[in-house]
């Protein structure tokens, strides 16, 4: 009976392939925008923000020309932010998430009654770690928190209310308790799959979201002052990245649609946990695995490169022909994050005795593109992006794999719940892009005549 079944389905497989086959020629002939991308890589313009810019190439001489990528949040340089908090010995998170939600920076009674929200806020329903998380856990933690968002609802008085008051309260509560779901998920999983110990610990009100991250995952709750101001500032750098990306865009759509919080975050959840989003720097981890196990020597450029080259001929690791970490669909010459984001992996490199393991990631950093470039006809320059370096931070920080992406959701249900308020703000009308029909009209053949 398996058999027939697994037959069946491979049967229907390859006929639903051939029937949802769209030549690729046709794109062009009718002059669609495949991935919503012209051929440059440039996003169709769908929609207005204000809650951050990206800058990767400028004008000169009326043309247009790849420049030092550059990111903004409400109009701050994302270089300034970090050093303004950094350089004031605070936290970074809760400053820049008020930042993306009210379009300000807060002054210091702001900043200090945002935080004992954000900290009040995490608390879970009643029994609901016990009834909702703990029941069929997973190792997909997405999977896991996707459940936990829409149970959630449930729980909400007003879950459908759209006013803004409303709205703001349902993502300021989700903020808070992101971090819950996702590693008290994981605590379930890492129990119940993997027959280890079971840690359930409560967040501290008074540390900030990197600390109580780190303190609810490990079994003594202890971390480093460094560690945590490495996660800090990997939340901040993963906390907006404008309208266009997937999951933000999806957030978009389904709050067009007038759909309530809970319903729209989880979109966005979904969206963000592919391997082409917020799941890359798995992907990063992952090879660089494969590397150390097929390089004898892994500080030798010239076995390097060999490798390298052989990921591009879909001969290494995945055989997709991709050097995961290398390239942006937005940035050429830079991505800001990855490059703020570098020295201080090193400081936690040295601090964790792995700078031979950093000294690899440089070295690809400055090798790849100038493969790449070789191998391949590019349209723009080529260069490491943030997920090159989080994931070896992650892994630093003994976050398990599992854990990537919702470290990443994370930090971006604050971009998410930003632009989400200002959809609701500015559109009243439903998010309906334009697909053009290629199917041609065909008689019906009555059943007893079908072959």
């Amino acid at each position: 009976m398996m058999e027939m079944k697994e037959y069946y389905l491979k049967e229907q497989a390859e006929l639903c392939r051939k029937n949802c086959e769209i030549h690729k020629a046709l794109f062009q002939e009718f002059g669609v925008k495949r991935g919503l991308r012209d051929i440059n890589g440039v996003g169709v313009l769908a929609g207005l923000t204000n809650i951050s810019n990206i800058q990767s190439s400028k004008m000169v001489d009326g043309n247009k020309v790849p420049c030092e990528g550059k990111l903004f949040y409400r109009g701050y340089d994302i270089n300034r932010l970090v050093q303004g908090f950094l350089t004031g010995g605070r936290y970074g998170f809760e400053e820049t998430a008020y930042l993306l939600l009210f379009g300000q920076l807060p002054d210091q009674e702001q900043l200090h009654k945002f935080r004992d929200m954000i900290a009040t806020g995490m608390t879970l329903p009643k029994n609901f770690t016990r009834d909702v998380i703990l029941k069929a856990p997973s190792k997909d933690i997405m999977n896991s928190m996707t459940k936990s968002i829409l149970t959630l609802a449930s729980y909400d008085e007003n879950p459908s209310d759209l006013s803004m008051e409303n709205v703001l309260r349902q993502c300021m509560m989700l903020i808070s308790v992101f971090p819950m779901l996702a590693v008290y998920g994981y605590q379930a999983y890492n129990h119940y799959e993997n027959d280890d110990s079971l840690y359930i610990h409560r967040p501290d009100p008074t540390c900030s979201m990197a600390e109580n991250i780190l303190r609810m995952l490990r079994p003594d709750k202890k971390y480093t002052p460094l560690e945590a101001k490495v996660l800090d500032l990997a939340l901040v750098l993963h906390m907006e990245h404008g309208g266009g990306n997937n999951s933000t865009f999806t957030t978009h759509v389904v709050t067009s649609a007038g759909s309530d919080t809970y319903s729209v975050i989880s979109a966005a959840l979904s969206s963000l946990k592919g391997p082409k989003h917020g799941g890359a720097n798995i992907k990063v981890v992952e090879m660089m695995r494969d590397l150390r196990a097929n390089v004898n020597d892994t500080e030798n450029e010239d076995e390097v490169k060999e490798y390298l080259r052989k990921l591009l001929h879909k001969e290494a690791f995945d055989k997709k022909g991709l050097i995961y970490g290398m390239g942006h669909a937005v940035y050429s010459i830079s991505d800001p994050r990855a490059q703020i984001f570098k020295s201080f992996v090193e400081q936690l490199a040295v601090d964790k005795g792995r700078e031979k393991d950093f000294r690899l990631y440089s070295m690809i950093e400055t090798l790849a593109p100038k493969i790449i470039g070789e191998e391949r006809h590019i349209y723009k320059g080529v260069s490491a992006n943030v997920d090159f370096y989080s994931g070896f931070v992650y892994s630093m920080l003994d976050i398990p794999l599992e854990l990537f992406t919702p470290i990443f959701a994370m930090a971006r249900i604050v971009g998410w719940s930003a632009h989400r308020l200002e959809e609701l703000t500015n559109v009243d009308k439903i998010i309906r892009p334009a697909y053009k029909s290629i199917a041609q009209e065909k008689e019906y053949i009555n059943l007893e005549n079908r072959s």
